[in-house]
């Protein structure tokens, strides 16, 4: 073993070093992407559905694909989502700056 990284103790750095960067710049990229979309609450009787019904101009995707988008980004498991929950939706951040209130069901 001692031969081993001996012999090749400069590559398996600079393996590891690379996977470990490859780590931080994946995690680091992930959170500016993240903070370019929309945050929204979740009010009373909304579902993802509607969700993506309510901002059909905004986006490029059809229905079942904005909400299989905001699924697989907020952690949603069967569409199950709260009122006061906050989710992620494929809508630009400054492009839907003309947005300011959401419009309640109530």
């Amino acid at each position: 073993m001692k031969k081993l990284w001996n012999s090749y103790c400069y590559a398996i750095i600079l393996v590891f070093l690379s996977i470990v960067g490859s780590l931080i710049l994946s995690i680091h990229l992930d959170d500016q992407d993240s903070n370019q979309y929309l945050v929204v609450t979740v009010n009373e009787n909304d579902s993802l559905w509607g969700i993506a019904e309510r901002f059909a101009d905004e986006h490029k995707y059809s229905t079942a694909e904005f909400v299989q988008w905001m699924e697989n980004q907020n952690g949603i498991i069967n569409g199950e989502i709260h009122p006061g929950d906050i989710v992620s939706i494929p809508v630009k951040a400054d492009e839907a700056a003309h947005i300011t209130e959401l419009a309640s069901r109530e």
